[in-house]
């Protein structure tokens, strides 16, 4: 088989989490932002009263950033600027040379002036970041209300709460959902206090190229702002060459939220689990080998982003740790396909969620008889309240380890006289504030939804 370099080597078929939903963090979108970087530049000198607003119009419509549905980087040879990317390091180095060549000779000089490579593409990356974290946000929002929407609706129906694979004492499955919520919206709240700065700093991060441009060290200080308003990103307040905060804090949260996402998806192939048999999904899941199978086929897409996030957040971390000297020498480079591919796996198992959860079914019968299988001893924490005083602490083990039917012994035993079993037994009565816990945080919710079934599609997305 021939060695392309040029063939692409990923198109989804070993990350299926990420099918249909990674197009944000395309080469072509990344391309494409370098380029919006570099025109947004021209911007910023025109704003700040450097550059001739001809220059900014030509070059803007060069580019097709004058129109609402242009693509900046249609006319590039990509082929070339990927494989000339690998002399200098960087994609932006011949990337420079090829918009020139596109611009006329009177206004090409005010491509790439005074910026260095790593200005150019850190600001792309953010630019792709911002753009992509929108529809992040949005599936998660989604995912976070029909987590709620499932708390509120089976707030009051019993299920055995499980510690170390065991059962343990009575939960409500609300309860159980409303955990699922509670982490959902934590992230949510992460993401939304993000902040995505654009970057300008020249050679070494002094603006010292800008300063000489401008000839004034108050115009070359406006004109990060500048360049950042031309991109809806946000103001920098200095550059961040080698002090990476925005990467680390943006990948931390990420990590946050697919780790969110992957405690939901590990109750949900728990809890679908032929045996248990508590909720299904109710989309997809076939098998190619088994017929009566009906795999929790997107609970596993979610769970294998979650085992994949947290190391793709140690590599930003490390990268950040050895952006040594004012510009950072491989460590910077090491970033660039893991954040994209952080950035994938939050696209793609934040729409699965959001999916997931939409049309996740609830069997709350099959997890009250769940919760009735040992026979009483799920509120044996109860029991041990009530019966050791009367029958000491001996008989009480003794009786919890028998096969004996746990209702049926404490009718016939004198000293549990006067007690009502049935009751005692009833899980239903020692769900403590499960049902509460359910409801409680549900108001913000209640606000947008009102806790009605909200609308989506297949996705799990609103119509």
């Amino acid at each position: 088989m021939p060695s392309d370099p040029l063939v692409p080597i990923d198109l989804g078929l070993l990350s299926p989490v990420t099918v249909g939903h990674d197009a944000l963090v395309s080469d072509s979108f990344v391309l494409s932002a370098l380029v919006r970087a570099e025109c947004a530049l021209v911007a910023a000198y025109e704003e700040v009263g450097v550059a001739p607003r001809e220059a900014r119009r030509d070059i803007d419509h060069t580019f097709g950033i004058d129109e609402k549905y242009g693509n900046p980087a249609a006319g590039l040879e990509v082929d070339r600027l990927i494989t000339e990317s690998v002399s200098g390091g960087n994609p932006v180095i011949p990337l420079v040379g090829m918009l020139k060549a596109q611009v006329t000779a009177e206004h090409r000089a005010w491509i790439h002036r005074g910026a260095t490579s790593q200005d150019i593409l850190d600001t792309a990356l953010m630019i792709v970041a911002r753009r992509a974290m929108d529809q992040v946000r949005s599936s998660l929002r989604i995912a976070g209300e029909w987590a709620r929407h499932l708390a509120v609706t089976h707030a009051d129906d019993v299920s055995a709460a499980r510690t170390l694979t065991q059962h343990a004492v009575p939960t409500t499955l609300g309860a159980r959902a409303a955990t699922w919520a509670r982490g959902i919206e934590r992230a949510s709240r992460r993401l939304e206090n993000l902040e995505y700065p654009a970057q300008l700093g020249g050679a070494g991060g002094t603006l010292a190229s800008f300063v000489e441009i401008t000839g004034s060290e108050e115009t070359a200080a406006a004109l990060p702002a500048a360049f950042a308003r031309a991109l809806d990103l946000d103001a920098p307040d200095a550059p961040w060459h080698v002090t990476r905060w925005p990467i680390t804090e943006l990948g931390d949260a990420l990590v946050q939220a697919i780790d969110a996402l992957g405690k939901v998806a590990g109750d949900v192939a728990t809890l679908s689990r032929t045996e248990i048999g508590e909720v299904s999904e109710g989309v997809g899941g076939g098998s190619s080998a088994m017929p009566q199978k009906q795999n929790p086929a997107e609970a596993v897409l979610i769970r294998s982003a979650a085992l994949r996030a947290p190391q793709l957040g140690a590599t930003l971390h490390l990268a950040a740790s050895l952006a040594v000297d004012e510009r950072p020498d491989g460590a910077w480079h090491a970033e660039w396909p893991t954040l994209r591919e952080l950035l994938r796996l939050a696209l793609g198992a934040t729409r699965h969620a959001a999916s997931m959860l939409a049309h996740l079914r609830v069997d709350s019968a099959a997890a009250e008889t769940n919760a009735g299988l040992t026979g009483g001893r799920l509120v044996s924490e109860r029991l041990r309240g009530v019966l050791v005083p009367l029958i000491g602490a001996e008989r009480f083990a003794a009786l919890l380890a028998g096969d004996a039917d746990l209702a049926g012994a404490l009718k016939t035993m004198p000293e549990a006289a006067g007690l009502d079993v049935d009751a005692l037994l009833d899980p239903r009565a020692y769900v403590g504030l499960a049902p509460w816990m359910a409801r409680a945080g549900a108001g913000a919710a209640q606000d947008r939804r009102d806790h009605t079934r909200p609308d989506a599609d297949e996705d799990g997305v609103e119509r």
